[in-house]
C-alpha cells in the first residue's frame, strides 16, 4: 500500500512540474516552484496547485 501511495505522489509531482514548466510565469518563478515541488513533494505540490494556479 505504501508503494502505491509513493507512486501516486511521484506522478502528481511530475504533473505539477510539467504544469509549472508550461506555465506563463517568468523563469525565476518557475525554477522556485519546481525546487519547492522537488524538495517538499507533497506540500510543494499542494501549495503550487492552490496558490500558483489560482493566480493564473
Amino acid at each position: 500500500m505504501g508503494a502505491l501511495i509513493s507512486i501516486a505522489i511521484l506522478v502528481l509531482d511530475i504533473v505539477a512540474i510539467v504544469d509549472a514548466v508550461k506555465s506563463s510565469m517568468d523563469n525565476v518563478k518557475k525554477a522556485l516552484w519546481i525546487a519547492a515541488i522537488i524538495v517538499l513533494p507533497i506540500i510543494g505540490m499542494v501549495v503550487y496547485f492552490l496558490v500558483a494556479k489560482k493566480k493564473a
